[in-house]
C-alpha cells in the first residue's frame, strides 16, 4: 500500500553547506545499504557533494545511538540519518532492539541542537523491508534524506 506523502520542496539556498551525517547499521546490510544509497542520490540531487556527506557504519541497530551521539559530540554534522533495520523474528529481541533504538534517538532529539532522523525499519519481515527502500511503500532512504534538509533549514531559519 503507497502512502499519500507530499512532494518535498526544498529551497536549495536554505541549507547550502550543509555537512549531512548518515551512521548506517551493518545488520541487514543488504537493506541498510540501500537506504544509504537512496539517501546520498538524494542528497547529492539537492546539490550536497560527496565531500559533505559522511558515512559511518556500526554493527546494529542499538548502536546508533551511540554512533548518533558521538557525531553529536564531536560537532560533525549539521544532521544526522540513522539507518537501521529490525526484522521480527520469533523471540522478544525485536521489542527490545526497537525499544532501545527508538527511545535513544528520541533522546539525542530532546537534548541535541542537531537533528537526528530516525530511518530505522522495524518489519515483520523481508518483503516489508524490500518495500520500504524502492518498492511499493515508497523508499525510505529518500525520505530520510529529505527529511534531513528540511530539519536543517529549520534550524538556520530560528538563528
Amino acid at each position: 500500500m503507497s502512502q499519500n506523502r507530499p512532494e518535498t520542496v526544498l529551497d536549495k539556498k536554505s541549507f547550502k553547506g550543509a555537512k549531512i551525517a548518515i551512521v548506517q547499521a551493518q545488520w541487514n546490510g543488504f537493506i541498510t545499504s540501500q537506504l544509504t544509497k537512496g539517501a546520498v542520490e538524494t542528497l547529492h540531487k539537492y546539490d550536497i557533494p560527496d565531500s559533505d556527506i559522511f558515512i559511518y557504519e556500526v554493527p546494529g541497530a542499538v548502536e546508533l545511538t551511540f554512533a548518533g551521539n558521538q557525531l553529536i559530540e564531536h560537532g560533525a554534522a549539521d544532521a544526522i540519518i540513522v539507518f537501521g533495520c529490525v526484522v521480527r523474528g520469533d523471540t522478544p529481541h525485536f521489542d527490545y532492539v526497537c525499544q532501545s533504538v527508538t527511545q535513544g534517538i528520541t533522546e539525542l532529539n530532546t537534548l541535541s541542537d542537531i537533528p537526528v532522523i530516525f530511518g530505522v525499519l522495524t518489519v515483520e519481515n523481508e518483503q516489508q523491508a524490500l518495500d520500504r527502500v524502492g518498492g511499493c511503500a515508497g523508499h525510505k532512504g529518500i525520505e530520510a534524506a529529505e527529511t534531513a534538509l528540511q530539519m536543517v533549514a529549520y534550524t538556520r531559519n530560528l538563528g
